[in-house]
């Protein structure tokens, strides 16, 4: 019998120890659909000619690094190369079939708007709902309630369901809530460009002032972001670390992919 290797997600709290992510040999693949079996007599005819019905993807192809703690770090590549992936992984959404993930610290994941909000619920509601759903208590969320709905301004509006909520309210909300969470590792997927320009402006502003001061893993499309933002830059292509270094270069690097 073929023996498969599993792979572990892991997390700590070492104040000691200055890595807040380390991924070691990380593999992750999907099993996509490629024919259909009508019924148990076609399924056993496939499967007796060989045919599984699905083809293995592999999106992650063992990946090594470490993020120190304090480093804000840009995560970029094409579209498919497993960016998001990573971060699912990252997050604990997704867990890899070979390798290892070690957490250290507190993980506060803004991957998907709207994951984990209600529609009939209001937006006060809301926000206890996200925090319960990141692991804070109620007298947690009682103290960071305030600097929540402050930073999104949105406080006429709290009482009122999320179902009357523009898009870009609740993008407000979510990023307010994903940023005043006060995890030890913040992990963004693609939200720096939330709400209007003044919104936007005081996103940047407050990006400036996590550096060096809380661990942010950042995925984005934009090299702008990537230099203003970013100590350090990771370019991954067809699920394997291409570069890994400084941002303007590994920016340059992502750049060049798209002139062959």
């Amino acid at each position: 019998m073929k023996k498969r290797e599993i792979g572990t997600r892991t997390v700590i709290d070492n104040p000691a120890d200055q890595t807040a992510i380390a991924v070691s040999n990380l593999y992750k693949s999907f099993r996509l659909p490629t024919e259909r079996a009508w019924g148990l007599k076609q399924a056993l005819f496939n499967r007796l000619r060989g045919i599984k019905g699905f083809k293995e993807q592999q999106v992650l192809r063992g990946l090594n690094f470490e993020i120190k703690k304090g480093e804000f770090v840009g995560i970029i590549g094409r579209n498919g190369s497993g960016k998001s992936t990573l971060l699912k992984i990252l997050s604990g959404t997704y867990y890899p079939e070979k390798g290892s993930v070690l957490v250290n610290g507190t993980l506060v994941p803004f991957i998907e708007l709207g994951v984990g909000f209600n529609p009939e619920l209001t937006g006060k509601e809301n926000v206890y709902l996200n925090g319960a759903m990141l692991g804070f208590s109620n007298s947690e969320m009682d103290r960071m309630y305030n600097e929540i709905v402050s930073f999104a301004e949105l406080r006429p509006f709290m009482n009122q369901k999320l179902k009357n909520y523009s898009s870009g309210m609740q993008v407000r909300l979510a990023f307010s809530i994903a940023i005043r969470a006060r995890g030890d590792i913040l992990v963004l997927d693609e939200v720096l460009a939330v709400g209007d320009a003044a919104f936007q402006q005081k996103c940047n502003d407050y990006f400036e002032s996590l550096k060096g001061e809380q661990t942010v893993i950042l995925v984005t499309h934009s090299m702008e972001n990537v230099e203003r933002f970013c100590d350090r830059a990771i370019l991954l292509e067809d699920g394997e670390i291409m570069q890994d270094g400084d941002p303007k270069k590994v920016a340059k690097a992502y750049m060049k992919l798209f002139e062959s």
